[in-house]
């Protein structure tokens, strides 16, 4: 992991201490010299309930070693700065308790499931509503910021914070914009039928920044990455299967069931399809660099935004507070 994302969950840690998020047993600095006798006392599960977020559900499978993060909250299903704050500080609490119960057992968590409680919804991306205003406001190092905190944490789960879990996205909604990125930095993406997908940026003159070019470029060849961001268009999650960016598509309301059996079905190739993911990081990596890189040109592209580009972003946002979205109807702008 960047030496920048390292200092980044440093801050994190800080910041859920005094928010009371982290218990001092998830924050001892010696926790990972706990013995395999104290730690067998308290189960995973166990202390992934204990930890109490605003934005998100953290639950723990003992017997198949997954962790699944369910993003939840009220207002708009978009990448507010609470939701990516805690977003950080459950990758934090991931890492430190997987150090710390790795003493006591070999590979203590296995998947990481990343789902949305809102079964209409997955993620909608950005938080236009903060853009418009950071925008108007000529405020390009709050901009600026929030990118990067966008791309520490896809980071992370790109690359499973440099620990041997497979990641999963679970998609039962509407994955749009930043939603759809984070899909994409997953290893595995498990879509229910009517689950739709789509980089709607360039609709109000914008472009995907935090991640879509990198992870598409590797999936799938340069000119349908490129194609996928410049159209706007909405797929469906077949499509996505029939270009090798879905892997199971299963039917309405079977998702997690359909991920359990996922994750029974392949837990003796686990050693096995690990690597394969690991070995894929180092075959066509994904660095840090190139998603700041990329960041910098989206905060440039922002500010250069017309009057008009702001106007439609903010009839999205109208129509994303509306909460009965249909994707199709909320990008006609």
């Amino acid at each position: 992991m960047s030496e920048k994302v390292e200092r980044a969950m440093g801050n994190k840690t800080a910041e859920m201490m005094e928010r009371g998020v982290l218990t001092e047993s998830l924050t001892q600095q010696d926790a990972a010299q706990q013995d395999a006798g104290s730690v067998s006392q308290v189960s995973l599960s166990q202390k992934f309930a204990s930890v109490q977020l605003n934005s998100l559900d953290l639950e723990f499978d003992d017997d198949t070693r997954a962790l699944w993060v369910f993003m939840k909250g009220k207002g708009r299903p978009c990448f507010s700065p609470e939701l990516l704050s805690d977003l950080a500080g459950a990758q934090v609490v991931i890492k430190r308790l997987y150090e710390t119960y790795r003493r006591a057992m070999p590979e203590p968590i296995r998947y990481n499931v990343i789902a949305s409680r809102n079964p209409l919804i997955y993620n909608l991306g950005g938080d236009l509503g903060l853009f418009v205003d950071l925008i108007k406001q000529r405020e390009r190092l709050a901009l600026e910021k929030y990118a990067v905190d966008c791309i520490d944490v896809v980071y992370g789960n790109a690359i499973s914070l440099n620990l041997p879990y497979i990641t999963v996205g679970l998609v039962q909604g509407d994955a749009l914009g930043g939603g759809f990125e984070t899909a994409l930095s997953c290893d595995v993406i498990i879509a229910e039928r009517q689950a739709k997908f789509g980089l709607p940026e360039v609709l109000f003159n914008l472009f995907p920044g935090m991640g879509a070019y990198s992870f598409l470029s590797r999936k799938v060849d340069g000119h349908r990455a490129e194609e996928m961001m410049m159209s706007g268009r909405i797929y469906t999650a077949e499509e996505l299967q029939e270009l090798g960016l879905v892997d199971v598509v299963v039917e309405p309301g079977e998702g997690v069931a359909a991920t359990q059996d996922y994750i029974q079905r392949n837990m003796r190739k686990f050693n096995a399809h690990s690597a394969i993911y690991r070995s894929g990081r180092v075959v066509k990596p994904v660095s840090y660099q190139e998603l700041r890189q990329v960041v910098d040109l989206w905060v440039e592209a922002a500010l250069q935004l017309s009057s008009s580009d702001l106007r439609k972003m903010e009839r999205l946002v109208k129509a994303q507070n509306r909460f009965d979205i249909d994707a199709k109807d909320t990008l006609a702008l």
